[in-house]
């Protein structure tokens, strides 16, 4: 165990130093003959991002007015911070607010280690066509929309024909309304978004372990670690920094419960658990017309997820892990 915690200390020290890019203008012009096309990839990136995530921040300006569609945004009468007034006192904002915070602590909770395992147990697979064959098993739920997703959910939670009742059922036990219940729907919620993410998330996981020295195995075998102990003190260690940036991404949507999910399992029995703020900014905004109001939110939303998203790069740096930047 002590090679594996010299070697683990200086890993770190032993990485590429930081790339030096192009100081003068020389040196961008060798670099831009060298990485060419690399450069022109980007274009379409670089105009994808100025078009859906910059351009549109011209319509936050919605926020501090009475926006009516005849005068459009300019002409529309300020109000200052009316709007933000009427959230904060609004009883809906509270109720949506704890729900979507909620379901995302039981996202955080329960669904964020399951990529872990997965990829901890798929790494010690020996047989690759196995392995193969488990991983694809595991990533085709990903690339199904959540209207076909949320539609087998119902489906299999259904109380008169779904086969987890009807196991139920054979078990002893009454039916349950999972989706028409407050209690039971969350447990849907947060099994379904492990279902299609679980399996994709552990791309990035295994990836890392890949990148893991073998070297630390052999030294941790012949110090007499069985494979839990190889687990705990070399696999997890090089997987760490990966967990931490992770972990900053997911606090980042914290604010935020995908709207499709919510949308496709939701119904009225159960909005007092299931309505958060991307299912209200579609009922009051689009549907209801309210578009400063729900821009106050929408803005509150942005600002509370870059303060999280700050405050937890920060403590990931100050526990000496690489944060996002």
């Amino acid at each position: 165990m002590d090679q594996i915690a010299e070697r683990l200390a200086k890993a770190p020290t032993e990485e590429a130093a930081p790339h030096a890019g192009p100081g003068n203008k020389a040196g961008w012009r060798r670099s831009w003959r060298r990485d060419k096309t690399l450069y022109l990839l980007l274009v379409p990136v670089a105009i994808y991002f100025l078009l859906f995530k910059y351009a549109p921040l011209f319509g936050e300006v919605m926020a501090f007015k009475n926006y009516r569609l005849s005068e459009g945004i300019w002409n529309s009468p300020w109000v200052g911070l009316e709007q933000f007034r009427k959230l904060f006192t609004s009883r809906d904002f509270w109720q949506i607010l704890r729900n979507t915070l909620l379901l995302n602590v039981y996202n955080l909770v329960f669904a964020f280690p399951v990529p872990i395992a997965l990829a901890l147990m798929l790494n010690e697979l020996r047989k690759e066509w196995y392995k193969r064959l488990l991983q694809n098993l595991l990533y085709i739920p990903h690339f199904m929309s959540w209207i076909v997703l949320g539609s087998i959910v119902i489906a299999l939670l259904s109380p008169s024909t779904g086969i987890v009742n009807a196991l139920l059922k054979l078990l002893g036990f009454e039916p349950i309304y999972f989706m028409a219940s407050p209690v039971w729907w969350p447990v849907a919620f947060v099994g379904s978004s492990i279902w299609r993410e679980a399996g994709f998330g552990t791309i990035l996981y295994l990836a890392a372990m890949s990148s893991i020295d073998p070297h630390l195995y052999e030294a941790a075998a012949m110090d007499g670690a069985r494979k839990w102990r190889q687990i705990w003190h070399v696999t997890l260690p090089g997987i760490r920094s990966t967990m931490a940036i992770l972990l900053v991404l997911q606090m980042g949507r914290m604010m935020d419960v995908g709207f499709e999910q919510i949308y496709a399992l939701q119904n009225s029995a159960v909005t007092g658990v299931s309505e958060v703020i991307s299912t209200y900014v579609y009922k009051r905004g689009i549907v209801g017309l309210q578009y400063s109001y729900t821009t106050a939110l929408g803005l509150f939303q942005s600002v509370v997820s870059l303060i999280l998203v700050v405050t937890v790069n920060r403590l990931i740096r100050a526990m000496g892990e690489r944060g996002l930047w």
